[in-house]
């Protein structure tokens, strides 16, 4: 056998390994492959993954997508991925998430769950689980992780080094959004199915309480950084609810005012986004109907404060870790203080990047260093 043909038949073997939980794709590229000197990375950066909104290749096409959030959020450049359907078509991006100490940024799809080393910037490997992914959450060690699977009855916890299943959490029907707490000792997961949060402990990945129940089904929240409040949207309410997370009882009730609900081109309901400015003194709240960012009072009775238009339809917000930016998933970077559009993300050929999934990150020599996170979370703590 040549060594071509020896090559080939490894390859396959590979492919073909599956287990009772997830195949595993190892990269293609060598460990000790690096980036040139000049292209190894040091400064403040925004990573985008596209397709970030459904599987529209209209918003940013396929890949990770670089910009200089202190250059005017200047367009670096696009880090190849893969995560294809089984047509070899782009699957839909779910969730991305950050390991520092791992140095590698995680981007789930539909049907797997992919390593990139932000060093190398190569796919260390790819991860096919039983059930599909949804939107993860990794632990504040970043070696752990969350992971939900395609609106199933269960969340798998994934060691983030090998993509290996450590443990299976059922919880009750539709698994979806995930927030890992800042303490790294509760994990909050959102079944849309269930009126209630679902709070496991990460010590024994079991459920440990329920927080609710809210209105209806439960989409995109945030909690703050004491891990004492959530707020969550639902399904049907243009507005957000509030639940105390120590006594597991759902505290507030809040529409917004002035705006009509009416029918969005996805997610099914009205209010599908939510983020808390770091400092915790604002919420910000999507309206995909009027394409607009309401935006609320941190505090009780949360005070509907002023709305910020937008090109398109938001479905996700989130903030930069020092609350200087807010960026929704149409595309758009604004000046939170002054709710001013300063900016719209292009990518190299000048098109409008629109994505539900993006990371802050900041490098020093190819080094991930301080990593933001795809939820809008509280962080008056790491304020202090």
């Amino acid at each position: 056998m040549s060594k071509e043909q020896t090559t080939a038949f490894l390859s396959l073997c590979t492919l073909l390994l599956v287990s009772s939980t997830a195949w595993i794709m190892p990269s293609p590229f060598s460990e000790g492959e690096s980036l040139p000197a000049s292209q190894v990375r040091t400064g403040h950066y925004l990573y985008v993954a596209t397709p970030g909104i459904r599987n529209y290749l209209g918003y940013g096409g396929h890949g990770l997508l670089v910009f200089d959030i202190d250059n005017h959020h200047k367009f670096v450049k696009r880090i190849s991925t893969i995560g294809l359907k089984e047509d070899g078509s782009p699957s839909n991006v779910k969730g991305i998430a950050v390991s520092v100490p791992l140095n590698s940024v995680f981007i789930s799809t539909l049907q797997s769950m992919q390593r990139i080393d932000l060093g190398t910037e190569k796919v260390i490997w790819e991860v096919s689980y039983e059930g599909g992914c949804d939107r993860m959450s990794i632990s504040p060690d970043g070696m752990s992780m969350y992971l939900p699977s395609l609106e199933k009855d269960f969340w798998n916890v994934v060691e983030c080094k090998t993509g290996k299943v450590i443990a299976k959490i059922k919880v009750h029907s539709r698994a979806h959004n995930t927030i890992y707490g800042p303490s790294g000792n509760r994990a909050y997961m959102a079944d849309i199915a269930s009126p209630f949060l679902h709070v496991a402990d990460t010590r024994t990945h079991t459920v440990v309480q329920k927080v609710g129940p809210f209105s209806a089904g439960i989409r995109p929240f945030t909690i703050n950084s004491d891990e004492s409040l959530v707020f969550v949207t639902v399904n049907d309410l243009l507005g957000f609810e509030v639940g105390d997370l120590k006594t597991g009882e759902k505290i507030a009730s809040v529409q917004v005012l002035g705006w009509d609900k009416g029918p969005v081109r996805r997610h099914g309901n009205p209010s599908h986004g939510i983020g808390l400015t770091p400092d915790e003194k604002e919420l910000w709240v999507c309206d995909g109907h009027n394409m607009r960012l309401h935006v609320f009072d941190g505090k009780a009775p949360y005070q509907q404060l002023t709305t910020i238009a937008l090109d398109d339809m938001p479905g996700w917000v989130t903030f930069s870790m020092d609350g200087q930016y807010a960026y929704p998933s149409s595309g758009e970077v604004i000046l939170a203080k002054t709710r001013k559009v300063i900016s719209i993300l292009h990518d190299e050929n000048y098109n409008t990047v629109s994505s539900e999934k993006m990371v802050e990150i900041y490098m020093k020599d190819g080094k991930v260093i301080r990593a933001g996170d795809q939820f809008g979370l509280g962080r008056l703590n790491a304020i202090k």
